[in-house]
């Protein structure tokens, strides 16, 4: 058995990619996108009839309005694909600029819903990501009460995984890998596995969610080595790319739980709960949280607008297929 199949018996596994062929390889269970992973895909072509599609759907748009509607199809465009092939659910993403914006937020998710709604996708199948700001996390709960299941993105401190389970969303997913890189920039040095501060992070917010009784799920996501995923075996899901996914296929093992709900409610982990003023402190307290958080909706953003500046620049093609 390998180390893949094995995890698969204890955690849900998600494709952390937009490939659709590397889904089709490794059988996830879910999948999720961000602006990053589109404008790479995009890019490549064998998925330009997507593309082509996206922009003939954004000419109904009016002129001002056109590249933001490509956005939005090509997202969604990318998802419905997606759900061709993995039976559970996609991650589709809020713009970064909307990050600091909770009505905004809100009406955007609201769009992006109603483009799967008008393909005929169950709303049980979409997860629409949002950045974890405390405006985010607002707009997260008032969707969750409309029925918009939310996942929250660039999560780094415990104060915004302890506000989103007390918002009520429906998962979230803390960075393992952003999280150790900047401890090992601060300490010069690689750290090791049994000290990984990314994955006692993640073990921390999955002991307390446990202990607590929230049903926010917890998504490991934004590894760097196979030892922070299979140290994380147990946790609700863990979104992977495929890199690492072939890792996992291709070594031999079995993986055991690490992280149990027996154990979690054994933790000295004490209740909390936080309104505006005591996140913003409690999250400014963690200097790690605060600059991958900003440095996280900077590069989104960035991508995001190189993604419109392909747009811009495209037509579609004689032979695409609408």
């Amino acid at each position: 058995m390998s180390l893949l199949d094995s995890l698969k018996r204890i955690t849900t596994v998600v494709a952390d990619t937009g490939d659709l062929e590397s889904m089709r390889q490794y059988q996830p269970q879910d999948a999720t996108t961000n602006p990053s992973l589109l404008l790479k895909v995009s890019q490549q072509p064998q998925y330009r009839p997507i593309v082509d599609r996206a922009m003939k759907a954004a000419e109904a748009a009016p002129a001002a309005k056109r590249i933001e509607s490509f956005m939005d199809h090509l997202a969604v465009g990318f998802g419905l694909e997606i759900l061709k092939i993995v039976p559970g659910r996609v991650s589709t993403e809020v713009d970064a600029r909307l990050s600091f914006d909770t009505d905004a937020s809100m009406a955007k998710a609201r769009e992006l819903i109603g483009l799967y709604d008008q393909a005929g996708i169950s709303r049980e199948r979409i997860l629409i990501k949002v950045g974890t700001t405390w405006e985010g996390i607002r707009a997260a709960a008032q969707l969750e009460r409309e029925g918009i299941h939310c996942n929250m993105t660039l999560l780094f401190s415990f104060a915004q995984a302890v506000a989103c389970a007390e918002a009520g969303v429906t998962l979230i997913s803390p960075f393992v890998g952003r999280i150790y890189d900047y401890y090992k920039k601060e300490r010069g040095a690689e750290i090791p596995p049994a000290d990984d501060p990314g994955v006692q992070s993640v073990t921390r917010i999955y002991n307390y969610y446990k202990k607590y009784g929230y049903k926010t799920q917890i998504m490991g996501a934004s590894f760097r080595r196979v030892e922070q995923i299979t140290d994380l075996a147990g946790c609700d899901l863990l979104t992977i790319s495929p890199d690492l996914l072939e890792s996992l296929q291709k070594t031999d093992g079995e993986v055991t739980a690490k992280l149990t709900i027996d154990a979690a409610r054994a933790s000295s982990e004490e209740k909390i709960s936080l309104d505006e003023k005591s996140f913003r402190w409690l999250h400014n307290l963690d200097a790690m949280a605060v600059d991958k958080l900003g440095d996280g909706i900077r590069r989104f953003y960035d991508d995001g607008r190189k993604l419109e500046q392909f747009a811009a620049k495209l037509t579609v093609s004689d032979t695409a297929k609408v």
